[in-house]
């Protein structure tokens, strides 16, 4: 009798080609060339525009179908040098000010290249990347003084991070029954951040079931900051309703002036209110990397939990940011699953419980914690505090220079890296439209790159300083083109007013 499995393992189907190169030296050769050409491209990137906007036959060339043959390696690498690589975002190049974008590292760029290489899954399981993650969340619990129960995650972006720990908030409230029985029968939860938070924690009170509604956005003082006081009337308001007030958000840098709020204070009511304290600190909670910095944000150490991103003011690649919170049982309470295919082993490539996967979404997870890692270790934490201080310091200068300027208005307080001002060349009606108009002259120019926000119901150029490459020089050239293109357009606009 023929026990032996009916298989036939010389089959051709079972034997077809990979997806390994054919050519492994020519290969070779191609990727030595294209790792120069990326350091030359980084090496020289003063010497090109801060923006230029895609051509016409790019965005054709990038509008095809999907391909059902193949294109040799080198032909498609001819088509990234021609119609990708020149039209980046721009966030490398050091007048990049519109939008807090870190602006990377070659280092950096090195690390992604290793962990593709490796390609590993940081769900969980038993390997060295998830050693390597949990190493970059004890640097974190250390930094922000977080006790040993701390758990954390390495996530895309403070975003998602947010979402997490308000989810964790919730469950704190309402017990892990909630991921069962859902909002419906329970209590009318509310939660209070500054009017000034950033928009993905309305996102998240959404996404959450929550509803927007819940969110109370709070008024702000003249420093920008939420205000206490307010913030006191809107819980005592919303308990004599009946709701149940569970959390309170502060922002360590908004995004529109920098400011941060009074952790301190926050964290006091939090503890007097019986609320959750989450901050949001996507790049202001990294100046706790600064000596001269880190009392600003004196009562972050206290929060319930912590979100903020590597990929700004640690000038780590895109994307990857941290997501901390205090009591790590309860992070796991709220997202750990178990199904039979994930089981957990003492031994073997199953061990090392409990997963990344238990404490959030994510069972697919890249090896974003390669490129934190490298960067931390090269750099140190004392450079990378020089030089976050650094911007902090242009950024006083800049607001230093706007106010001796006779044709230009300082618009907010320069409260850390971020001045927003404005050109006043035209009467106050127009002067909206002129600051647009010059916003989008120096961008398209390839000067510099800053952006635009409200103040005040005020349209303001707004510029951004998270780039380790800026200088002096960059903001002098940045802020003779302002007054160039000011002095360059009002005129017209003046003139086709009249007209």
């Amino acid at each position: 009798m023929n026990d032996e499995p009916d298989l036939d393992l010389a089959a051709e189907d079972l034997d077809r080609p990979d997806l390994d190169p054919g050519d492994w030296p020519a290969f070779r050769a191609l990727g030595h060339r294209m790792l120069d050409e990326m350091i030359d491209h980084l090496e020289t990137v003063r010497d090109r525009p801060a923006w230029q906007p895609v051509p016409a036959s790019a965005r054709a060339r990038l509008g095809t179908a999907l391909p059902a043959k193949g294109t040799p390696l080198a032909t498609l690498y001819g088509d990234f040098r021609e119609t990708i690589l020149p039209f980046p975002t721009g966030n490398a190049h050091p007048r990049f000010f519109g939008w807090v974008h870190g602006s990377g590292t070659p280092t950096g760029m090195l690390a992604e290249l290793l962990a593709a290489g490796i390609n590993a899954n940081l769900g969980g399981r038993a390997h060295a990347p998830i050693l390597v993650e949990r190493q970059v969340i004890g640097w974190c619990r250390e930094l922000f003084q977080f006790p040993d129960s701390t758990a954390g995650l390495l996530v895309t972006g403070t975003s998602f991070a947010n979402l997490l720990a308000i989810a964790v908030a919730r469950t704190d409230r309402l017990g892990a029954a909630v991921r069962r029985s859902g909002l419906r029968d329970g209590p009318r939860l509310t939660a209070y951040a500054a009017r000034s938070a950033h928009g993905c924690i309305t996102k998240a009170f959404e996404l959450l079931g929550l509803g927007s509604d819940s969110l109370r956005l709070v008024p702000t003082d003249r420093t920008f900051r939420i205000d206490i006081t307010a913030l006191r009337q809107a819980i005592l308001a919303d308990r004599a309703a009946g709701a149940v007030p569970f959390l309170v958000i502060g922002t360590a840098g908004t995004v529109d002036t920098g400011a941060i709020d009074d952790l301190a204070s926050l964290a006091d009511l939090a503890a007097a209110e019986d609320l959750w304290l989450h901050v949001d600190g996507a790049f202001g909670a990294l100046a706790m990397l600064s000596p001269t910095l880190k009392g600003r944000l004196a009562g972050i150490e206290r929060a319930d939990s912590l979100a903020f991103d590597f990929h700004k003011w640690a000038h780590v690649p895109y994307d990857a940011a941290c997501v901390l919170v205090r009591e790590g049982d309860l992070m796991r309470a709220t997202f750990a699953t178990e199904p039979p295919y994930l089981a957990r082993y003492e031994r073997g490539a199953g061990a090392g419980a409990p997963w990344f996967a238990d404490y959030g979404i994510d069972l697919s997870r890249g090896f974003r914690a390669l490129k934190v890692w490298f960067t931390l270790r090269e750099q140190g934490s004392d450079k990378l505090g020089a030089a976050i201080l650094k911007n902090c310091r242009q950024a006083e200068a800049l607001g230093h220079a706007i106010a001796r300027a006779s044709e230009l208005e300082l618009m907010a307080p320069v409260s850390l890296n971020i001045v927003c001002f404005r050109h006043r060349g035209l009467p106050e009606a127009k002067l909206d439209a002129l600051n647009k108009a010059i916003v989008v002259a120096l961008q398209e120019s390839g000067v510099a790159v800053p952006s635009s926000t409200l103040i005040d119901g005020k349209l303001a150029i707004r510029v951004n300083l998270t780039n380790h490459r800026t200088t002096g020089a960059d903001l002098r050239i940045f802020l003779e083109a302002v007054r160039a293109e000011g002095a360059r357009l009002a005129p017209q606009m003046a003139g086709e007013a009249q007209a």
